[in-house]
């Protein structure tokens, strides 16, 4: 039988070789693990994707540097940042981004997609992933990728992404159009750099991508067998008898034939505070939750908690400790990579 295809985004891929723990938190465990706070550095970037958006949806006649500003000033985000202070001032430089950059571009000259999702496939691969503009320059297409980064871009960065490489292919395929260039706009400095693509060299990146899909993809089957075999949480309570729990008040002795006692108004039976004491020691989040969670009239102690993942998947998603570590949503989860590298704070990010 043909093997399934692989769904995938270039940033599951990446996450792939960047960390294989992380891409297991990220994308199969279930619930995910909590994340850390929100970073300021990525609440600047999203507000500035989100305004650069919008200001090519607005009319013509409306997009001027001043309705680029209004947007950003609207829309921002003030997730990370140390305090009002700080996200004021970087208010203040993110407008200048966006006013400098727009009032390089013609308005009249409309993109074929703003935000545009694109996807193609392979023998191995259904991969999709949204573009932040693609232009049409002549009879070709162009793809374009806001950056908002301290760090300065060179034509390296364009040329291996991963990412582009497989959004110019897609693009292509789509609009049954040329797309051989990729363009990184770094809005802080207003730079752009620019890399043009062979057929040759975006077939080494489709089969790059095609590898790196195929490991996640065993990866993936080994993960729902193990998991499968593992036993499911209250399994153990299921197949022994409940036992009922004290109500908080003795029952009355009810003679034959006489009705069962009635608890008093806004009482359950089996959920008074002696009922759910025993359960909070035994590790249940507390009477008030243990009660929320309870069904009326149902006097037995909750579900335990969901079991921690088999060791096994340690072995198959391991860590890569290293100083992106520092910077990892699931840090407080992973012991290599607190070791690895210092914790930083959400604003330290931001290009001070």
């Amino acid at each position: 039988m043909p093997r399934r295809l692989y769904s995938c985004t270039p940033s599951r891929l990446n996450s792939w070789l960047d960390c294989r723990r992380r891409y297991r938190f990220t994308y199969l465990d279930r619930p995910q693990p909590a994340k850390g706070p929100a970073w300021a550095h990525n609440s600047v970037g999203a507000s500035v994707h989100n305004a650069l958006a919008a200001w090519w949806r607005e009319p013509y006649d409306r997009r001027t540097p001043l309705t680029a500003a209004v947007l950003l000033t609207n829309g921002w985000i003030t997730e990370g940042f140390r305090d009002a202070e700080q996200s004021a001032q970087w208010l203040g430089r993110a407008r200048d981004y966006v006013t400098g950059y727009t009032g390089t571009l013609d308005p009249s000259d409309d993109p074929v997609g703003v935000e545009r999702t694109v996807a193609t496939r392979t023998r191995v691969i259904a991969v999709s992933g949204r573009i932040d503009r693609l232009d049409r320059r002549g009879d070709e297409l162009v793809v374009v990728d806001y950056k908002t980064g301290r760090r300065p871009l060179t034509s390296d960065d364009a040329r291996s992404s991963l990412a582009l490489a497989v959004y110019a292919i897609a693009a292509s395929r789509m609009m049954r159009t040329p797309c051989h260039a990729v363009e990184l706009h770094h809005l802080p400095t207003g730079e752009i750099v620019e890399w043009r693509h062979t057929d040759e060299s975006l077939g080494r990146h489709l089969r790059r991508a095609e590898e790196v899909a195929t490991e996640a993809a065993t990866a993936d089957e080994r993960y729902r067998e193990v998991m499968s075999a593992a036993p499911r949480p209250g399994a153990a309570s299921r197949r022994s008898p409940a036992v009922p729990v004290t109500p908080t008040r003795p029952a009355s002795p009810a003679s034959p034939g006489s009705a069962a006692t009635v608890p008093a108004a806004g009482e359950h039976p089996g959920l008074g505070q002696a009922a759910t004491e025993p359960i909070a020691a035994a590790g249940s989040p507390g009477p008030a939750a243990s009660a929320s969670r309870s069904l009326p009239g149902t006097p037995y102690a909750p579900a335990t908690p969901p079991a921690a993942p088999p060791p096994e998947l340690d072995e198959i998603f391991a860590p890569n400790p290293g100083p992106l570590c520092s910077w990892c949503d699931f840090r407080r989860h992973c012991p290599e990579g607190r070791t690895a590298a210092p914790e930083r704070r959400p604003w330290d990010g931001l290009a001070e």
